[in-house]
């Protein structure tokens, strides 16, 4: 009896692509770092409010999702930043958004066992099939599109360049196409450009009397009429946060539309990876990329494992076993239904 095919997505050979061993810890040791990139956690939080809003509409349910995923924000100033950035980036969005261009037709969607082909010869691979989620189908004036939601840190000419290269939504805007008998004509990008406002900390009690006297020193009366700068109140943040998330800057939409050669290309391409999937595994090769290592300007989720080659300790204290494809688990129960 044939073994079940291997569930794969394209996150999974995008990181092959990119540094094989990387794969091996991720998908066939199933292992992943016990503390999570405060980046990603904040994004997800994102995507769960778009997912909300976009479904119900309702600003007081997202906020108070805010609330419960940030519970402990009096005592986690992690949790405290991302509370305060993701409530007033979503008032921003409803705001910004209160009526919409599209008509939301699926949320989260998933889809599961897509084969994956030999576009040479139509074969169909036995040891690989291709799973994927994307964050909804709209449609505009009788078209579907891909929903896509980014958070970006600055929006440029060369962020909005590099939209093009985002294979994944392509391949999987071709299976979608498969899977519902519908043309996709493109992407819609729902882009959400994170604020570098920060909190105002105040001064200490030690900074201020360090200010005071220089103060003191310089003046010629020897007086001063400086009084210590208190913390700033998260009231008074929300209110800069809500004039910042009011420019028309921060929010923006980037409609791509599809050429269908690329879906030719993108097959050809991932029937490739399969093959070298294959072989490394057969051969037992992954290889370390270490022009990867710190291709995001920070160490990769794996470098203190390849670093120890591996060390039990390391492996045991940093890392967990953790099944593969978090990205296709569903937030919430009731999602609405496609509707074509």
């Amino acid at each position: 009896m044939n073994p079940a095919p291997m569930v794969t997505t394209y996150s999974m050979w995008s990181l092959f692509r990119n540094c094989r061993k990387a794969v091996d810890w991720r998908y066939l040791q199933n292992l992943a770092p016990i503390e999570r990139d405060r980046n990603l956690h904040f994004g997800s939080l994102i995507h769960e409010c778009l997912e909300m809003w976009h479904r119900d509409r309702d600003l007081a349910n997202v906020l108070d999702h805010i609330d419960r995923r940030c519970a402990s924000r009096a005592q986690d100033e992690d949790q405290r930043r991302d509370w305060h950035y993701a409530t007033a980036m979503m008032r921003g969005y409803a705001a910004r958004y209160a009526v919409e261009e599209f008509e939301v037709i699926a949320l989260e969607e998933t889809f599961t066992n897509m084969q994956i082909v030999n576009p040479a010869t139509g074969a169909t691979s036995r040891s690989f099939v291709l799973a994927g989620k994307v964050d909804g189908i709209v449609r505009i004036d009788g078209e579907y599109y891909l929903l896509e939601h980014k958070t970006a840190a600055q929006l440029g000419s060369d962020y909005l360049e590099r939209l093009w290269t985002d294979f994944q939504i392509t391949l999987y805007a071709w299976y979608l196409e498969q899977r519902f008998g519908f043309q996709i004509t493109g992407i819609l990008y729902n882009i959400l450009v994170k604020t570098r406002l920060q909190q105002n900390q105040g001064e200490t009690e030690a900074e201020f009397e360090a200010r005071r006297a220089e103060l003191l020193a310089k003046s010629k009366t020897g007086k001063t009429t400086a009084k210590r700068k208190l913390p700033e109140t998260d009231v008074e943040f929300q209110q800069r946060l809500a004039e910042k998330y009011a420019e028309p800057v921060m929010f923006h939409r980037e409609r791509l539309y599809l050429s269908r050669d690329r879906f030719a290309i993108l097959q050809a391409e991932l029937w490739e990876l399969t093959q070298s999937f294959l072989d490394a595994r057969r051969r037992g090769a992954f290889y370390q990329n270490t022009s990867f290592c710190f291709n995001y300007q920070r160490p990769c989720s794996y470098f203190a494992l390849c670093r120890s080659n591996g060390n039990p300790n390391v492996m045991e204290n940093f890392y967990q076993r953790v099944k593969p494809h978090e990205e296709l688990r569903v937030l919430t129960t009731g999602a609405r239904t496609p509707a074509f």
